[in-house]
Order: structure tokens, then sequence, then C-alpha cells
């Protein structure tokens, strides 16, 4: 059985991957490669490779007509239109092909190339698939030469010369190492450094234009321009398209009064690159030379055609396209525009605009916290100005800091003591995040003053935020006493109660509310939700919709219109109003995109997911919530890295709640953060040393940190304080089958199933004893629970994968097609049941196998699935499509890349299959066609 197809989970495991699963979703819809489509790309695939880009762009844009989602097309597409240049569109194809699943090693150097050709240095530190972490050495080596090129444009001298150090360390006798490193030496005037290197690349490497194109520029800058066009002149011999050596030549050449030479390399150039804005300004020197003024003007006018479209943020790091355009707008006669391109190229010798007129325009943007920068800065050093000091308090107002409000209030209080402004200290320590001290003093201000109705109104929500229904319950009923002619007031206490559990007083609030304001929106939104509670959804509908009838843009109405869809069954439905409410939310509203992005990872649209943590990032990027979210997203994606970011950011929003630690330190584990989960459960145990989800889960990483002997401690501490919880045996056998100590793991994972028979415990033991004797022990104990349990998906699920593991196909298919009946949207069993139905000979292996693509389209493993069936029966080209589709998410996966090997070897396309299998033996004999891999292997060499 091929055991990188079938998804053997063992009780141990169920346990660990349970949030994870929970996260990771699938678009649902249908993959079927188009035989058309999948001609296009081969065909485009040649043309690539004879540097026919336009050709191959043509015929990949051809196959996405077809179908827009196949994923090699969108990769060799972002490759084909950076070669041609055409970097935006270059950057649009290759995050799409991101967004697809392609595995981020496969994108990572063109898109930082992208990204670097359109100024977008700073994307290339900050972006999230940009991350060293986890790629091959030669993609870390390039990536890192594309950094220090980023990072001298930016200035950052000692962080480019880091990044090619760091380059040199993979690789020491990489000729791109030194000759990455002559740039960074010139701008820095280290002529003596700067020839050493490319020395170095030209003894690596002695027939590189771009080492002799690099020792001209040296000798250019220097002065030495004979020794330079040699140097030119030998990168050309060696490669006739190096535009970089033909322009610098024929540079030269006009500066020594060359004309002839100068025009024969313009000419070339034409051909070469026709859209080059620095021959265009070279043409106009010659015309100008030649008293062509017209020419000159006409070449000057094409410059400027050339750049003026462009964003300056895409040239800003370009000082020679700057300084080109600003001199050509200038001999335009185009002062201002001149001036725009000037100033900006002094930005980077390190000029900068006045810090008031700089405050003044980020105010006015508004960019209000980078104007407080400014302002700071400025008054620094004019202490006395009062505008600036007023501009700066304008600006914390607008952005909440209530620090100087709380001492105002402190200060004025020592004269005058009165419970408004206890009130206005109590709600200014809340909105400055010291909540528990301005419960108190609200708490104080109420029970002297129980007529404060801001204090009350603050407390019954602070109360009902953290829980405590009962304290919320009396704050509202004092309200109602106080003022009982306020409808609001009866909202409230019917929120408070429904909170408490108490849903037939909870109505009658409501109920009340309406009599004294029967256009009181909230308690008719507030008994819908009873209603809706109690599944009266024909009542909750109709009321609904009169609320919809008066105000059509009343999102909380919308999204209870979701839920009744939602639990109707009536998915679209319930997507739409969750949609349109989401669109009506205002800048600050996050209640309705975070429903959304919950309803798109339950429903499996994870790209959507995504899309509305993007959203709501923007509107709240510190959010705890969001940054949540966000990593749940990024997780369901695949992009572990990017959500190991915001969950560092979600810790330290998070304080010492232990409740919402254990959560981030469970999207920590997903992400495979063992240190980010250590520090989140640190911070839960610090705030409540008892919390027992917090021990437990500590217990079982320190287990995965390797760390048995912490884990045995803490699990025998939780046995002492949790003696009837079955947890503690269960961690104490986790630590003995660490250890390789089966019985007494065994032992302890019984005892756990004893004190508490549940579907984990059970799965604990089903997991250890599926090691002894060919498993048969686990399935005498998985039987007899299955036959009292027929519901229990989770034991379904893990008796099948011991039955396909030990060969007994005909039992697998048995139990697969059990849980299928109790969960039939299941992709992973759907996936392993077209496997069992390969080995079986089963022709709907095809079937089932389309119907676990359709559940999880982004799934590399069903991917391959399919594809490789596809192949056992005939069907090459699709089989081709998708298997590449597969090796493009996972290339390290040996067995896909054994299977796209196969189809190659089998279409003819031998190099390409013998550098697949090469790559699949590099990675060792674990996976299962090991012996066919090399078998192959020899009939093409």
């Amino acid at each position: 059985m091929r055991r990188s197809r079938i998804s053997v989970i063992t009780a141990q495991r169920v346990r660990r991957l349970t949030v994870a699963m929970a996260l990771i979703g699938a678009v649902a819809c249908s993959y079927a490669a188009d035989p058309k489509a999948s001609k296009f790309f081969e065909d485009a695939l040649v043309r690539y490779e004879k540097k026919d880009m336009d050709g191959a762009i043509i015929q990949l844009k051809n196959a996405l007509q077809i179908d827009p989602k196949m994923l090699p097309v969108q990769v060799l597409l972002g490759k084909a239109l950076l070669r041609n240049g055409e970097v935006i569109a270059s950057e649009v194809a290759l995050l799409e092909a991101l967004r697809l699943g392609v595995n981020r090693a496969e994108i990572v150097v063109p898109l930082a190339q992208a990204y670097l050709a359109q100024g977008k240095h700073k994307l290339i530190f900050e972006q999230q698939q940009l991350l060293l972490t986890g790629l091959p050495a030669g993609v870390q080596l390039q990536l890192l030469l594309l950094r220090a090129s980023a990072s001298s444009d930016l200035g950052d001298v000692r962080g480019a010369l880091k990044a090619i150090d760091d380059a040199r360390a993979i690789d020491p006798r990489s000729p791109d190492v030194s000759l990455a490193e002559v740039p960074i030496r010139i701008r820095s005037r280290q002529f003596t450094e700067a020839t050493a290197a490319v020395e170095r690349a030209l003894i690596l490497a002695p027939g590189s234009a771009e080492a002799w194109y690099q020792k001209g520029s040296i000798l250019h800058v220097m002065g030495e321009l004979n020794g330079a066009i040699a140097a030119y002149d030998k990168a050309l011999a060696a490669d006739a398209s190096h535009a970089e050596a033909r322009i610098a030549r024929t540079g030269i050449n006009i500066d020594l009064g060359k004309n002839a030479e100068a025009f024969k390399d313009l000419d070339a150039l034409q051909k070469l690159t026709p859209h080059e804005p620095r021959a265009a300004y070279l043409r106009a020197l010659l015309a100008e030379r030649n008293k062509d003024f017209t020419a000159a003007n006409a070449a000057l006018k094409e410059v400027t055609n050339l750049i003026d479209p462009v964003p300056m943020d895409f040239i800003r790091y370009r000082p020679q396209l700057l300084m080109l355009n600003g001199l050509s707008h200038f001999g335009l006669g185009q002062r201002e525009k001149a001036k725009q391109y000037l100033v900006a190229f002094q930005k980077i010798q390190g000029n900068s605009p006045a810090s008031k007129l700089l405050a003044q325009i980020l105010l006015a943007e508004p960019n209000v916290p980078g104007a407080i920068d400014v302002l700071e800065g400025y008054l620094k050093g004019q202490p006395a100005d009062a505008q600036a000091m007023t501009l700066l308090a304008s600006a914390y107002m607008s952005l909440g800091r209530n620090a100087k409000a709380t001492a105002l209030m402190q200060e004025a209080l020592k004269g005058r003591d009165t419970p408004e402004m206890r009130t206005v200290l109590g709600m200014s320590l809340i909105r400055g995040g010291q909540s528990a001290e301005g419960v108190n003093e609200l708490d104080s201000v109420f029970r002297k003053t129980p007529g404060q109705t801001q204090a009350g109104l603050t407390l019954i929500n602070m109360y009902m935020r953290s829980g405590q229904s009962a304290k919320a319950v009396s704050v509202a009923e004092n309200l109602v006493k106080q003022f009982p002619q306020n409808a609001n007031f009866f909202n409230l206490l019917g929120m408070a109660r429904g909170q408490a559990g108490n849903g037939a007083t909870a109505k009658e609030a409501f109920e009340q509310a309406l009599k004294l304001d029967g256009n009181l929106t909230a308690a008719k939104l507030n008994l819908a939700r009873l209603e809706i509670a109690t599944k009266s959804y024909d009542a909750a509908t109709l009321r609904l919709a009169s609320i919809l009838k008066a105000d059509e843009k009343n999102a909380e109405a919308m999204y209870e219109m979701s839920v009744i869809s939602d639990r109707r069954g009536k998915v679209a439905d319930a997507q739409r109003w969750l949609e349109k409410a989401n669109d009506l939310s205002g800048p600050k509203e996050l209640r309705w995109g975070l429903a959304l992005l919950d309803f798109f990872l339950r429903t499996g649209q994870s790209d959507l997911a995504l899309q509305a943590a993007k959203r709501l990032s923007a509107k709240a990027p510190d959010d705890l919530q969001v940054l949540m979210a966000y990593a749940r997203a990024q997780l369901a994606i695949g992009d572990p890295i990017g959500a190991k970011t915001s969950l560092n950011g979600a810790t330290r929003f998070a304080d010492y709640n232990a409740p919402k630690q254990v959560e981030i330190a469970l999207l920590q584990l997903a992400a495979n953060n063992l240190d980010g989960a250590t520090y989140s459960l640190d911070k839960a145990l610090s705030g409540q040393p008892d919390f027992l989800p917090a021990m437990a889960l500590m217990a079982d990483v320190e287990l995965r940190k390797n760390e048995s002997v912490k884990s045995e401690k803490r699990a025998r501490d939780i046995l002492a304080k949790y003696p009837q919880r079955a947890i503690g045996y269960s961690l104490l056998g986790d630590v003995a089958r660490s250890r390789g100590q089966a019985a007494t793991a065994i032992e302890n994972y019984r005892r756990g199933h004893q004190i508490e028979p549940s579907t984990e415990t059970l799965l604990r033991l089903f997991g250890a004893l599926s090691l002894q004797d060919s498993g048969k022990p686990a399935i005498q104990l998985a039987e007899p629970w299955i036959k009292a349990h027929p519901q229990d998906i989770g034991v379904q699920k893990a008796l099948g994968n011991t039955y396909a593991r030990t060969g007994d196909f005909v039992a697998a298919r048995r139990s697969y097609e059990s849980v299928l009946q109790l969960a039939p949207d299941d992709s992973n069993v759907l996936n392993n049941l077209a496997n069992v139905l390969l080995r079986l000979k089963d022709p709907t292996a095809i079937k089932i196998a389309e119907q676990a693509l359709l559940k999880n389209s982004t799934n590399a493993d069903a991917i391959d699935t399919l594809g490789w069936i596809l192949f056992q029966n005939g069907q090459v080209d699709r089989s081709l499509t998708m298997l590449r589709d597969a090796r493009l998410r996972v290339p390290a996966n040996q067995e896909i890349r054994y299977h796209l090997a196969a189809v190659l070897a089998h279409t003819g396309r031998k190099n390409e299959a013998r550098d697949e299998l090469e790559a699949a033996l590099k990675g060792g004999n674990s996976f299962e066609s090991v012996n066919d891999a090399q078998a192959l292997l020899r009939t093409l060499k």
C-alpha cells in the first residue's frame, strides 16, 4: 500500500492534528485538466526552453483561457513574463500560482526579481513567502543575492554584505556570489574589494559575460575607459545579448567621439531591447551632437514616455533612471516635472523634506502615525512650537491614546472629586488597557451613585464581555429600577439574562422594551435570536424581514438571516447574507468580516478566507481576534510561516489570558512553531498555573521538543491534581511511547481509557496496539467499540487506515465506505478509498478520486492520486497536467516526483524525467516506490 497516499492517523496523532485538520479546508471546485489546455502548456514549455518568450506567453494564455486554475501554467507564465520584462504581470501570475498552492520554493526567486524590478525592495524582506526559512539551499542562495542587491539600493551596505557572506557560506565556489558583491563595492567606492571579487568570479567562470561586464564597470567608474571597453568587448563576445554591456560601451564611445561605433551598438540595442530608455537618451545625445535637435527632442520625448507612466515607487531605487528622466524633462523645458524626478533622485543620497511640511502632508492624507513620528522628532528641536503641539495632541486623540486624558483626570481629581470625573477616569483607564482598575473605579461610582448611567452601561458591557453574567444582570436590574421608562435599559437587561441562560425572563425584558418603544430594532433583533435558538426559524425570518424592510442596510439582521440559511442547509444564501453585511460594515466594524472568514474556513473556501483576513487586517492590524483569524486563514492555504508571524503578534496582545493563549498555542502547533507554542503556554500558566488545558498542552509540547523528563513531570503533576481525568495517564503513555516503552505506554493508555472511555482515549490505545502483532490487537479493540458506537467516525477512520496498512483492502474499503455514509464530504477518506480501489483494480477508483479532489482542490496528495490513477487508466495528457500541478505544490514529496517522472518518461520527455527521479532519490530511500524509481532511472541513463 502506498503509505504516502493513505492517511495513516494513529491515536497519538489524532489528538495533535485535531486543530490543524479543522483549519485546513478546500475550495469546492472540480479539477479536470482539458487536453487542449495541456497541449498548449507543453508547447509553451518547448518555446520557453528555446527562449521564445512571446510565443510561450501566448500559448500559456491560451491554456488559461480554457482552464484558469492550471497551476503549472501560472508558474511558467510568471517566469516567462519576467524574462520578457513584464514585471507587474509576472508578479500577478506568480502570486496567483502561490494562491493556487504552488510550493513557494518554486517561485520565490522570480517573485523577488519581479519586486526588485518594480522597486518594491522592502517586500523582499517583509513578505512572508520570501522568508529564507524552509527553502532549499540553492534557492536560499539566490534569494540572499537578491536581498543583497535590495539592501544596497536601500543604502544598507552592511546588510548587503551580510547577505553576500551568508550566500557564500552556502556555496563558497559560486561565481554568482562574487559577482553580486561587485556593484555593492562599487557603490561604496571600494574598488580594491570590487576588483578582488570580480577576479574570484573570473577564476570560477572565465567565460562569464556578466563577470566581464562587472570588471568593465569597475574600470569604467575608475576612469580607465580603454580597459573598460576591452572588458565590455569580452562580455559581448561571450553573450551578444548582454544589454548592460552594450549600453555601457555605447556611453563610452559617445564620450570618446566614436559615433560610428556608438550608432552600431544603438542599432543592436534597438533590436535587442526596443523599449530601453537609456538607449533613447543616448540617441538624443548623438542627435544633439549632430545638431539634429528635432531628433534629439524626439528621443528625449521617448525617454519621458517610457519612464513617466512608471509609478515613482517602481524606480525610486534606480537613480540612473530618475536622473535620466529629470534631465530629459529639463531638456524639453518641463521644469516642474524635472523637479519631481530630481528631488526623488536626491532622496537616494540621504536628503529628506522639512519635518514640519512633511507632518502637514501626512496629516492631510491622513497618515496619523506617520505625522506623530515626524512631529515628535520636530518638537525635540522646537519644544515651544504651539502649533506643532496642537497638531500632535490632535493626532494622539484621533488614535485613542488616552494616557494623557487619564493623567489629566487624576490631576484634576486632586482638586475636585465628582461622579462624572470618576466615570471619565474609569473609562479612560479601560480604553488605556487597564480594565480591572477601570471596572473597579466604575463599580465604586455606580454603588455610590446608581443614577450615573454611563458608569452602569459601561459596567454591564464589561461584565458581559468577561462572562460575569450575574453581575451584569444585577447592574441592569438596578438601572431598570432607576429608569423604568427606558426601553434601552430593558433591552440590556434581556441581553444579560439571556447570557445567564434564562431565556424566558430575557424574552420578557425584550417584550417590555418593545412596549416602551415599538421601533427599538435592538430588541427585535434579540427576540429573533431567541427564536433562532429555539429553532423557530419561520418566526425569526418574518421578524428579520420586517427589520430589513424598514432598514435595508441593517447588517445585524443580515447576519441573523445568514445563520438561519446556514442551519437550513442553504449555504449559498448564507454566504450571500454574510457578504452583504460585510460590504456594509464601517471602517472599524470587524464582526461581519470575522464571521465571513469563519464561514469560508468552515466551507473549505480557504482562498476567500485569506482575502477576508486581509481586509480585516487592513481595518485592525493589531486586533487579537483579527490576528488569530488571519493565522487560521494562512494555515488553511498552507502558509505556516505567515501564520507564525500573525500568532506571535496575537501572543503579545493576549497578555496573560490563559484560554486565549492556549488557542494561540494550538495554532502555533498547527504552524509547526514549537517555540511559539511554548511561549504562549508559559504566559497562560503564568496567569493561571492550574489551567488544565494549558498544563496538558505544555506536556505535549515538551514531548515534541524531546524534553521527555519535563513532560513526564508535568504529566504526573496533572495526575496528582486531576486524578479522575484520563489526560494524566494519556500523557504518561505518550512519554513512555516516545521512549520506546511500548508495554508501559499501553498500560497507561488503557488506564486512561478505563477512567474516561471516549474516542480520544480509545484512539491513543488503538495507536499503541496497532504496532503490535500486525495491528491485530488494535483491530480487536476497535471492532466492538464500533458496534457499540456506530457513529464514531474517528475510530472508523483509524480502523480503515490499519486495514489498509496491513493489506486488507477489502476490509479497508468497508470501513472507509462506512465513514462516508456518516461524512460524505471527507476528502481524506475519499482519497484513501480511491487508493484502496486502485489496489483492488476497481474501475470506480477514478470517480472516487475525482470526488476527493472536488472536496479539496488544492491538496497535492489528492491531485497526485487522481493523476496517477488516470495514468494507470491510459489518460496520459490529463495525468501529466495533474502530476505537474501536484509536484509544484509539494516538491519535497518523493512519491509525487516519481509519478511525474514515470509519465514524463512515457511521453518521451526523458531529460525532464531524469531530473525528477534524481531529485526524488536525493531525498533518501524512505518512499514506497523507491525501487521502481531506481529501476526507471537506470533506463534513462
